[in-house]
């Protein structure tokens, strides 16, 4: 009888050629599976600033940093889109003018603070008027 310990003959060793096989099955099924669409992005025409003389028929349009308004000096009770509207067609009502209202001219003069929703309420009591010329007013920086 042999009471020896037997030394083992066998080394752990990692066969890599299963695992190479593996990541590669799983490389090529990621390939074949894999869509390549090109999103088109939005192709923008962005507007540039001009110094030409502002008309003198504009109606103004104050938006303050809290979200009040302010139609041609006077500050108006409502925030509203039908508050603007009804200001803004007395506005048009009041100035006589040779132009036309679709020729009329709207400036906001925004503060920079002021909410985004202040000034789109304010272009959407524009559109409702009719007034299609929206400019705003901007400060030269020093």
């Amino acid at each position: 009888m042999n009471f020896r310990k037997q030394q083992a003959d066998d080394y752990l060793e990692i066969n890599l050629i299963p695992l190479i096989d593996v990541l590669l099955v799983i490389l090529i099924f990621l390939a074949a599976t894999t869509s390549f669409n090109r999103y088109q992005q939005l192709k923008l025409t962005l507007p540039r600033a001009s110094a030409e003389a502002l008309q003198q028929d504009a109606v103004r349009i104050a938006i303050s940093h809290d979200g009040l308004y302010a139609v041609q000096g006077q500050l108006l009770s409502g925030t509203t889109v039908a508050d603007l509207s009804d200001a803004l067609r007395l506005a048009v009502a009041v100035e006589t003018g040779t132009s036309a209202l679709d020729q009329r001219v709207l400036v906001i003069d925004a503060d920079a603070r002021a909410p985004h929703a202040a000034v789109v309420r304010a272009m959407e009591a524009a559109r409702t008027v009719g007034l299609e010329r929206v400019h705003f007013s901007t400060q030269a920086s020093q």
